[in-house]
């Protein structure tokens, strides 16, 4: 067993810091949130899910910048938390919490009811908020509940905000997605929690689908009023969206992703480059990777006809009859 001695050896332990430092370097795209000089003050801005991981330095990055911006979160508590962080950090005391729970369609109509009373304007919408690894449950509205946290709330949310980014345009919505939507089906009984498999981050794959659907989709509709939207990846970032699963599998997610995966403020960096670059103005309909480059999402999100069906019936289940 010679041979394992290798392991305890000092150029061992040398060669596998430098290659974590090298793993890390590689982690960060070439777009530089620090580096650009996008002003946003007279802008206003949502982020749902703003009160952690990728949603609070989203939120960070455009109070620096001068934004007057709303953090959507379930938790008061936690909201409150981020709020003052990061009004101490940017020294933009223009920062506001706002409770939402995104998979309660009365809920997002309350806090659309209450941005349309209080904002006059609406310049940027980043739906980040999302969940992954739910058991099977169903809410109060009759829909499985990863659905209608990650797809229909939001959904919803953006439709009852859009004459108010129409009348801020240019505008822009921002629509977190992952590319483990490559892996997702579309069957629209999924929505009412039928013919699913629970299997670690199924259902999340399929609700992802959606999200580059129905925004895709949203895109074509908002052609020529000046607000664009996209959907983007963040890349497989260490956030709390896996707190849902066995302690084993976070155990080992967190041990490899401190070499290989971002960090939430990397996380954020696509979200941001769409929400905020230059190179991004009057860009929709797009999905953006992880590295901030515009790339062709799974065949599925490129067929019109289905991406038609998609929004309507999301339009169906979601308007108050």
């Amino acid at each position: 067993m010679v041979w394992v001695s290798i392991f305890w050896h000092p150029v061992w332990a040398v060669f596998t810091a430098v290659l974590a430092v090298v793993v890390r370097i590689q982690r960060r795209g070439p777009w530089d949130p620090h580096a650009c000089s996008v002003r946003l003050k007279g802008k206003t801005a949502i982020v749902t899910g703003a009160n952690t991981g990728i949603g609070k330095f989203i939120a960070l990055d455009l109070a620096r910048r001068g934004a007057r911006v709303i953090l959507a979160c379930r938790s008061e508590d936690r909201g409150t938390a981020a709020l003052k962080e990061i009004r101490e950090k940017t020294g933009n005391s223009d920062i506001h919490l706002r409770l939402v729970d995104l998979s309660s369609l009365d809920s997002v109509r309350e806090f659309a009811k209450g941005i349309l009373t209080e904002e006059k304007a609406l310049h940027i919408l980043v739906n980040n908020a999302g969940v992954s690894g739910l058991p099977r449950q169903i809410t109060k509205d009759g829909f499985e509940s990863s659905f209608a946290t990650n797809h229909l709330g939001p959904f919803l949310l953006t439709n009852l905000l859009l004459d108010l980014m129409k009348s801020s345009a240019p505008a822009r919505i921002v629509t977190l997605s992952s590319v483990n939507h490559k892996k997702g089906v579309v069957d629209f009984s999924h929505f009412h929690g039928e013919n699913l498999t629970y299997h670690m981050d199924s259902v999340y794959n399929h609700t992802k689908l959606h999200n580059v659907i129905c925004t895709k989709e949203l895109a074509r509709r908002l052609e020529g009023t000046g607000v664009t939207a996209n959907s983007v990846h963040p890349g497989i970032v260490m956030t709390e969206v896996l707190r849902h699963y066995p302690l084993m599998i976070r155990i080992i997610f967190n041990l490899v992703g401190f070499f290989f995966f971002k960090s939430s403020e990397e996380g954020a960096t696509s979200s941001i480059y769409c929400a905020v670059a230059e190179e991004m103005e009057g860009i929709t309909g797009k999905y953006c990777d992880s590295d901030c480059c515009l790339v062709l999402p799974a065949p599925l999100a490129r067929d019109a006809a289905l991406a038609v069906k998609d929004f309507e019936i999301s339009e169906r289940l979601t308007s108050k009859l």
